[in-house]
């Protein structure tokens, strides 16, 4: 029998009328209070005409004769002086004050006509009593009609005519479109969620058993790695419902108003359950509360009514809450117990299967050529998640029908890899000969030093073509194997070949140039991270001074350690980078002429692939060269002669311009949210 899970409408009875019975008064209070205040700003307005004055002033017009015309009305007197009366009509501008108490208004009138003022003293009311009461009963059936009307219809919206109603978007059945065949390189996180799925299909096979349906499971893992994708697909599975809201949709500048959306949210979802609530970037409403500094009432509010909804639906109707996030160091713990959300599900980056798989989900629309061949993308693409792989794709496309092609090669695939990470190359840019020599040496430094090292990764690719993002030019390596460890030598060697530029720079020219900043700043990280994190120093030892906040948004290491430790932990990191810096120049000394050899090879064809450097080196192995001879150098290389007093390296390259970019294939392309 088919379920149905369109909510049912509440029958309209008189018996069942749940409307509030304070809304009648409280429209009536409303009404009466725009009432006063249409009155109080009519009465503004109407004395704005006129300048206020006080009772002295009035008499010392009248005694020195500069009064033009009067009118007694009420307990005030309006008069209008002989500088105003002299203005054009238009333009004048009455002055007003009381009349003060016992004052004679007759006696006042009579005196004012015998000096020749012109006095009206015939007071006429603007309306009588019966006419202003009927006025403001026509004014207070008008306000009150109109309030109620729009109290009626504010009460179908929820509080405050739909700021407390839930922002959630509302898949019903399988409006998602989206199943497991559409999830790639998560075969793990996909087996966890498939016991929810078969729980909502077949919920007797575990209540006979006593067994309850966890009530919630937490998506976690970097940006871009398919965690929305997955909740969808889990409710396109399940063939149910599924609501899909943001965390800071619960967050409005109102006080209250989060609380209420969780409600209707959860109110919602009752009607049509089974179900699935998603709740995204739930770190926004989720965050640990912290009295310290006096904390957030209202997101307090919030995270407590989304705890007590969670714990309040029973688990045997089939409500299913999940959430992702991508910094569960910060949710509260409260949030996290057994009970609400059960389970942690890690949405890790792609291992190379998995970054197979994900391209060929990525490319079923898309028309390849023949020569194409994921496995090799995949392979070049280690650490990228499934959003960069998209984004990778449909560059590849675009590129395709601006070459004016009908299918997608293998070229267009390499070239928009190159383009995601290193931007597209610069056509404007020229540089000088000075400059482009330095880029060259600095780039085949890079890749000569891992080609000269086994354990190193083999070089790719070799250019000094600008490109947009700031790089004269860049080294890309790209890994034999997938490797989740690294062995301390390994790493030594990483360090050795991104100092490689640096050195190039300072073995052929003696110069040192701003080119060098970027690798300057990788090596030191990685230094760091191997003395303070991964207990590679002598000096140290096992001891991990550092620690790592926001795992899953690559966050840097922090120092947790007194200012000596820390101070030890300065002194290695900088002897390990001088003693790999000195062990690079070493090599680079060793085998000068393969660096001019490659560098001038360089020069001429300005890209270079990783089989041509690798030619260069194989020969000199099989054949060791003899010394080059002194006159065998160029003039041009000599360095005195190159880099004149006037052609600074510093003013030569920028930092925004740094020729070192150095590109490691295990970088992600680009990190999508």
């Amino acid at each position: 029998m088919e379920q149905n899970n369109q909510p049912q409408k509440p029958q309209n009875n008189g018996s069942n009328d749940k409307r509030p019975k304070g809304n009648l008064w409280g429209t009536l209070i409303v009404s009466i209070a725009i009432i006063l205040g249409i009155s109080l700003i009519f009465n503004a307005i109407s004395d704005s005409q006129y300048t206020e004055t006080t009772w002295s002033a009035f008499l010392q017009d009248k005694e020195s004769g500069n009064l033009s015309e009067v009118l007694l009305k009420d307990d005030r007197i309006i008069y209008l002086t002989k500088e105003e009366a002299a203005k054009p009509a238009e333009s004048q501008k009455a002055c007003f004050t009381g009349l003060p108490s016992g004052g004679d208004k007759m006696a006042l009138a009579a005196e004012l006509h015998a000096m020749g003022v012109i006095v009206n003293d015939e007071i006429v009311e603007d309306n009588s009593m019966i006419i202003m009461i009927l006025y403001y009963a026509f004014m207070f059936g008008i306000i009150f009609f109109t309030m109620r009307m729009l109290s009626r219809r504010m009460s179908g919206e929820g509080m405050m005519g739909g700021f407390g109603k839930s922002k959630a978007k509302v898949y019903m059945e399988k409006q998602t479109g989206v199943t497991f065949k559409d999830v790639a390189g998560q075969d793990e996180a996909k087996e966890s969620l498939q016991e929810i799925i078969d729980f909502l299909h077949n919920p007797q096979k575990y209540t006979e058993i006593g067994a309850k349906l966890p009530k919630g499971a937490l998506l976690v893992g970097s940006p871009g790695t398919g965690k929305t994708l997955l909740a969808k697909a889990v409710a396109g599975e399940a063939n149910v419902p599924f609501f899909s809201i943001s965390g800071s949709d619960f967050v409005e500048m109102f006080v209250g108003m989060g609380a209420s959306r969780v409600r209707d949210l959860f109110q919602q979802a009752a009607k049509v359950a089974p179900c699935i609530i998603f709740i995204d970037e739930i770190d926004a409403v989720g965050r640990s509360r912290d009295n310290r500094y006096g904390g957030n009432s209202e997101q307090e509010q919030t995270l407590n009514q989304l705890l007590g909804e969670i714990d309040g639906f029973d688990s045997t109707k089939g409500i299913v809450c999940l959430a992702a996030t991508n910094r569960p160091e910060i949710l509260d713990k409260a949030l996290l117990r057994p009970g609400r959300f059960d389970r942690r599900i890690i949405v890790d980056r792609p291992n190379l299967q998995g970054r197979l798989d994900t391209l060929k989900v990525h490319t079923r629309k898309i028309k390849l050529a023949e020569d194409v061949d994921l496995q090799k993308i995949a392979q070049a693409t280690a650490g990228a998640v499934g959003a960069d792989l998209a984004n990778l794709v449909n560059e590849a496309a675009l590129r395709a029908v601006r070459h004016g092609r009908k299918a997608v090669n293998q070229e267009d695939l390499m070239v928009s890899f190159e383009t995601v990470i290193a931007g597209t190359e610069k056509k404007n840019t020229v540089l000088s000969d000075t400059e482009k020599r330095l880029v060259a040496y600095h780039e085949v430094g890079h890749a000569l030093v891992a080609a000269l090292d086994k354990k190193a990764q083999p070089v790719s690719k070799i250019t000094i073509v600008p490109h947009t993002t700031g790089a004269l030019g860049y080294t890309m390596y790209l890994p034999e194997e997938e490797k989740y460890l690294s062995t301390k030598e390994e790493l030594l060697s990483e360090l050795r070949a991104l100092l490689g530029g640096r050195a190039a720079e300072q073995v052929v020219f003696g110069v040192k140039t701003t080119g060098a900043a970027n690798d300057i700043q990788r090596a030191t990280s990685l230094a760091k991270n191997m003395v303070a994190l991964y207990g590679m120093s002598d000096e140290l030892g096992l001891m991990a001074p550092a620690t790592v906040h926001n795992q899953y948004l690559e966050g840097q290491s922090y120092m947790d350690c007194s200012q000596e430790t820390a101070a030890k932990v300065d002194d290695a990191v900088k002897k390990l980078l001088e003693d790999c810096y000195r062990d690079t120049v070493a090599a680079l000394t060793g085998h000068r002429a393969l660096l001019d050899e490659i560098a001038q090879f360089l020069l001429v064809k300005e890209t270079i692939t990783g089989d041509e450097l690798m030619a260069f080196v194989n020969r000199e192995n099989e054949a060791p060269a003899a010394e080059t001879p002194a006159e065998e150098i160029s003039a041009t290389e000599s360095p005195a002669e190159e880099i004149s007093a006037t052609e600074s390296p510093a003013e030569e390259i920028s930092a925004t311009e740094s020729p070192a970019e150095e590109i490691s294939a295990t970088e992600s392309p680009a990190e999508e949210e």
